[in-house]
């Protein structure tokens, strides 16, 4: 969203600098001269939309109609949504868990969308014949089906706006004036770069070497670069996981294990199948040729009523009229090439969403054409010419082609660009997009029925970022876009926007490049060459010196607590990691616990021992000393280490069982807020005294029901404005919850989701009956104490002129239309969103997206990580479906349903998803098939889509008919919000391996260890024997189920028991046994494990075990009491498709 209305908010172009707090008013859209705009908002699709009620049937869904819900103040709690009329009949159809609450009101439109759909009939007594025109099992093939969600549209405002804006009431966070607003997400650019002869840089320049998110350098006179390539690894490479690989661009590196496409791969515009009506002109107009950028004219707002307040603030103008103008070609020595990287071996399973991605450092080469995507040669549009179609577009019949899940994960498609832009383009681990094929027209998106939107993981740990050190970050000086590799050198001296395709001069400290020593050839800066790059800040950045480190741990020492042992877990961990929290000689802590009374810590320096002060007056809480309670870590570490040792003697004996969790969490509030910081919260049991107090709400007979489930949403918005007043004080709150017991995961996740925090759920935790989940735990906290942690953070998302982001997904508050403040932001941490296309984008052959994180580093450092994306822009169906990125569908999709849940019902969400796939294919089958013929016919990139949907079904967080607990279920629906795809997609489609056979072939090597590589089956008994082994890894849990012939030699020389019968009933643990076998088996679960930045709990299984029924649970091609089978879903969908 480059529009000049940006400047206002980023402070530029008024000469004010903009706060890192709450908006305190509007500010008046600013109208360039002579920028017109063209509006053509078409009624866009909504896969969350609306459907016209069914009437009641046997087993059908009920049709509940769903209207807009009035976005309301931050402050006040949202009306229940009333007119949802359910049906009799429910679906059925269970699902694991997963998710969280949304954190925005879906997108929703006042029309319904096009032509009623039966919904989805529940399993019956026995599956239906397998021919391709039965339909016996359906109660009434006539019933009208309930239309889909409709993507792409903001949530019309109801009302107006309810200002949630108020002064901040302590610091002033990092301000960024006019000519340094925002800054982007982080990337997984590994560009390497290698220095020419040992020359010693000018003396004003530094060019160091040292890890990007490490300490930084002082900023020099003008440019210091950070070498990426000597990074060491992150703290925990993050794998991607499932077998449907999370694809990366494999644009440099060993291409993706897994089968080759037989066709020619994917072109830029793929035409349909050879007989069929002739497709539009695939070549979009030229650009026109003047140069000159129309003017600005009445601007359209658009509404962005996410999380469920609507915010007040600057309005968002609408992108200004584009002209793309010819521009000579670069001189020469501005067209270069690049050379490829190796990539490191990675497990096929996570390779798509984790396959390391490096680029090299050459710039890329200029088309002839033109000088850069704005312009691309015409040999880009020529592509679409060839006569076979890919492979993304191969008809598949669902029916008929069984075994569909690939061996090996399929990589992410790669973006029909040219070979020069598509080295430079963003990994999709950092940056990926639903479609990467964007559309000309919102209609033409509306026909495809796909929702278009961004998935991100900006802050994630990268083995190579480069870091700038520059006086002068170079920015568009009408949309403060960051110069990036997609935008235009007109020629040495100008640089054209790749988002509102401006031009702007290029700085003269820019005509040097630190990299090549070289003067004059400003395009070959690693700003110009890395999709992902990390900017240290200068003055102008801040108001305020950058925040310490500050961690603050507020700890439930009720009896209930003593007695799950948490605490001495809790405080051995933080005396094992203590010298390893991230931080300077600034670095303070503080601990409050908290029973019916408030316990604070004076920890000064000086004391011969801890202090511990007691408030009894819950009412109105205070801080006894408060200059004593948060400490300089350094310099009072003994009296810390001190009060870590005796804590949980201190209340071994304890006999309170009431807990305030509301006051000790005010009162940690008014104690972080002077420095903002990280709040660490520890509960185990329902807050009972006090202000938030809560009741119980589940009624356990209601875990299996078949209807609509209740309490989904908060029962109090106390967590939410307390969340609210935390974020603009730059505080972040991680919600520990370690409980047997209901504790009202649904109202204390608000505490969390709104300030940016995390939530960590262990159900049942006990540390002598439930050893897996305390082994969970500590390997949590140790990553959660040693992470990398970015401070009074904001995010801000652009893109090019003409799409708009409407909707967004994650933990975090919108600050003002656009802006995501996050008080911390962790690598942990995932985030989406939805857009819709405001103006055509006929004249345009690409479009770019870029997020841009601002923080303060642990070391006080301002930094700005940025990300840019590059995607071309077709003009035919066939090209938008060959595009198509299914795993980002599905998490997007799982986003926007868990916010149905809760605004509307789990049914209407159900619903939702159901029709969402009927409605992406429907149109397929219209509008992109050639020859009619029998089955249910996909194009190969979707053939996993139906699989994906039938999963989200029946995963924790949408299942119905299957015994789950609330907490499970919104815990479930947390972890959907928030996990990054690359786990998501595990949570939702686990990975199924047989183990007791492994071998050294075709394994990979990594330090010095064999990694053994199985197939990906089915999730389905039949690929189970009782004669084998047989793991499923699920994302946050592992199962290894024992067949009950398993052979001998596998449980000898793996599990270390004589026969079947010894096998124990918790065992959680692998023994290290000196056996090839078991050095196999381990190293290929602790390989899983190193993939992913939380720590899976390992469970091995046999018949008679209580957690088989968890493990069956996940085959989600098998048919259930409650829920249907795959093939009986796909015959479902096929009846819905032909009608």
């Amino acid at each position: 969203m480059s529009t000049a209305g940006f400047n206002s908010q980023n402070g530029t172009g008024t000469g004010q600098t903009y706060a890192n707090g709450p908006s305190q008013n509007p500010v008046a859209l600013q109208q360039l001269p002579g920028v017109s705009y063209g509006m053509t908002n078409q009624p866009p699709y909504n896969p969350v939309q609306a459907k016209a009620p069914a009437p009641p049937g046997p087993g059908l869904y009920p049709a509940g109609l769903y209207q807009p819900i009035p976005p309301v103040s931050s402050y006040q709690p949202g009306p229940p949504p009333t007119s949802y009329p359910s049906s009799a009949g429910q679906p059925l159809l269970p699902r694991p868990p997963m998710g969280g609450h949304p954190s925005h009101t879906p997108p929703q439109s006042a029309s319904p969308s096009p032509g009623p759909r039966m919904p989805m009939p529940p399993a019956q007594a026995t599956p239906p014949p397998p021919s391709v025109s039965s339909s016996s099992y359906y109660p009434n093939p006539q019933q009208p089906m309930t239309p889909a969600w409709q993507y792409n549209t903001p949530t019309p405002p109801l009302g107006p706006a309810t200002s949630i804006s108020a002064p901040p009431m302590g610091p002033v966070a990092n301000h960024v004036n006019p000519a340094a607003t925002l800054a982007g997400p982080s990337l997984p650019s590994s560009a390497s770069y290698s220095s020419a002869a040992p020359l010693p840089p000018p003396p004003n320049m530094s060019y160091s070497t040292t890890q990007p998110p490490g300490p930084g350098m002082p900023p020099t006179s003008l440019h210091g670069y950070t070498q990426p390539g000597v990074a060491p690894p992150p703290m925990n490479p993050m794998a991607p996981h499932t077998y449907q690989g999370q694809s990366n661009r494999p644009a440099y590196g060993p291409p993706p294990t897994g089968p080759t496409p037989a066709g020619p791969p994917p072109t830029m515009k793929p035409t349909s199948l050879p007989t069929g009506p002739p497709v539009a002109n695939a070549t979009p107009p030229p650009p026109k040729a003047d140069g000159a950028v129309a003017g600005n004219g009445p601007q359209a707002t658009n509404s962005y009523n996410h999380l469920d307040n609507k915010m007040a603030g600057p309005t968002q103008p609408g992108p200004p009229g584009r002209h793309l103008g010819h521009y000579p070609s670069l001189p020469p020595g501005y067209q270069n090439t690049s050379a490829p990287h190796a990539t490191p071996p990675i497990h096929p399973a996570m390779q798509a969403a984790t396959q390391p991605y490096t680029q090299a450092p050459q710039p890329y080469q200029q088309p002839p054409g033109g000088p850069g995507p704005a312009q691309l040669s015409p040999s880009l549009a020529a592509m679409s010419l060839q006569s076979s179609t890919p492979e993304a577009l191969r008809v598949v019949n669902l029916l008929q082609e069984r075994n569909l899940l690939p061996p090996a994960p399929v990589p992410a498609p790669t973006p029909c660009l040219t070979q020069d832009l598509q080295k430079l383009n963003c990994s999709p681990e950092v940056f990926r997009s639903t479609l990467t094929s964007i559309p000309q027209t919102q209609s033409l998106l509306n026909k495809a029925k796909m929702p278009l939107g961004l998935l991100l993981h900006p802050f994630k740990d990268l083995s190579q970022l480069p870091v700038v050190t520059s006086s002068t970050i170079v920015r568009c000086r009408f949309c403060r876009t960051y110069i990036n590799p997609f935008v235009s050198f007109l020629d040495q001296r100008r640089w054209k926007c790749n988002l509102c395709y401006r031009v702007n001069d290029v700085p003269e400290e820019f005509m040097y490049n630190p990299v090549s020593r070289s003067y004059g050839e400003p395009h070959k800066r690693p700003e110009v060459q890395n999709a992902t790059i990390e900017f240290i800040a200068p003055s102008e950045y801040m108001l305020r010196p950058p925040q310490p480190a500050v961690y603050l741990f507020v700890l439930d020492v009720s009896h209930n607590a003593v007695e799950t042992g948490y605490l001495n877990v809790f405080c051995q961990s933080l005396l094992d990691n203590i010298n390893s929290l991230p931080g300077d000689s600034r670095t303070k802590v503080g601990f409050i616990t908290f029973d019916s009374t408030i316990h604070f810590y004076n920890l000064q320096e000086g004391l011969s021992q801890p202090q511990m002060l007691i408030v009894s007056d819950i009412e109105d809480i205070f801080l006894p000393t408060p200059d004593s309670l948060l400490v300089n870590l350094n310099e009072s570490k003994e009296l810390v280490q001190d009060l870590l040792k005796s804590l949980p003697n201190l209340f071994e004996k304890t006999m309170e069982t009431q807990s305030a969790l509301g006051s000790a969490l005010q009162a940690a509030f008014k104690l972080l807020s002077p420095t903002g910081g990280r709040m660490s919260v520890f509960q185990t049991q329902l807050p009972n005294l006090g202000v938030g107090a809560l009741q119980s709400r589940e009624d356990p007979n209601q875990r299996a029901s078949a209807k609509d489930i209740q309490h989904l949403a908060p029962a109090t918005d106390f967590y939410k404005k307390l969340a609210l007043d935390c974020s603009s004080q730059q505080v972040a709150v991680d919600l520990f919850l370690l409980s047997a017991q209901y504790c009202d995961l649904a109202s204390l996740g608000c505490i969390s989701r709104y300030s940016a925090g995390s939530v960590y759920y262990y159900p049942s935790y006990h540390h002598q009956h439930n050893p897996a989940q305390v082994e969970r735990f500590q390997k949590d906290l140790k990553r959660y104490l040693t992470r990398k942690i970015g401070f009074e953070a904001v995010m801000r998302i652009r893109c090019t002129k003409g799409l708009s982001i409407h909707t967004f997904h994650g933990n975090f508050f919108v600050r003002s239309t656009d802006l995501l403040s996050l008080p911390n932001v962790n690598p942990d941490a995932g985030f989406a969103v939805q857009m819709s296309i405001e103006e055509n984008l006929d004249d345009m052959q690409v479009v770019s997206f870029q997020a841009a994180l601002l923080y303060t580093s642990s070391k006080g450092e301002r930094r700005i990580r940025v990300h840019t994306l590059c995607l071309p822009v077709v003009n035919s169906l066939s090209d938008i479906f060959a595009g198509a990125d299914v795993q980002a569908i599905t998490g997007l999709l799982a986003c926007m349903a868990v916010d149905r849940s809760v605004t509307a019902s789990l049914s209407d969400a159900r619903d939702a998803m159901t029709n969402a796939a009927i409605d992406s294919l429907m149109s397929y089958r219209q509008s992109v098939l050639t020859i009619q013929q029998p089955g249910l016919l996909v194009p190969a990139c979707l053939r996993l889509f139906p699989l994906y949907i039938l999963a989200l079904l029946k995963q924790k967080a949408f299942r119905t008919g299957t015994s789950t607990r609330l907490d499970d279920r919104v815990f479930a629906m947390l972890q959907l919000k928030y996990q990054p795809l690359a786990y998501a997609m595990l949570m939702i489609h686990p990975a199924l391996y047989r183990v007791d056979d492994l071998t050294d072939e075709g394994a990979l090597n990594i330090n010095e260890r064999t990694i053994p590589q199985p197939r990906l089956l089915q999730l389905s008994v039949e690929k189970l024997s009782r004669e084998g082994a047989f793991l499923m890894d699920a994302g946050i849990v592992m199962y290894l189920w024992i067949g009950r012939n398993c052979h001998s030699n596998f449980l000898t020389q793996v599990l270390g028991v004589p026969n079947y019968a010894a096998v124990p009933d918790n065992l959680y643990l692998l023994p290290e046994l000196d056996t090839a076998e078991s050095q196999r088996t381990r190293a290929f679960i602790g390989w899983l494990r190193d993939q992913r930045p939380f720590f899976p709990s390992l469970h091995i299984i046999r018949d008679e075990s209580q957690l088989k029924a968890s493990f069956m649970q996940n085959m989600i091609e098998d048919r259930t009491e409650s829920a249907l089978s795959y093939y009986e879903f796909l015959l479902h969908l096929q009846q819905q498709i032909s009608k």
